[in-house]
């Protein structure tokens, strides 16, 4: 089984951002990217930001 050459890991609610890392290296995976992304909610007719999502791009390590 092939395993992809580059993929996206998301930051668990849970997870701390070093955690995230370390699974990624587990894994077999190195950071090239990272994103981050608002997260809403509509709260009485008006958007509330509830969270920010971090993502990581990784590429796997030869």
């Amino acid at each position: 089984m092939s395993r992809k050459k580059t993929i996206w890991f998301e930051v668990g609610e849970e997870e701390t951002i070093e955690e995230c890392l370390q699974r990624m290296a587990a894994e077999g995976y190195s950071v090239i990217g990272r994103k981050e992304e608002p997260q809403f909610e509509e709260v009485n007719g008006e958007y509330v930001p509830v969270r920010q999502l971090i993502k990581f791009k990784g590429t796997l390590i030869d």
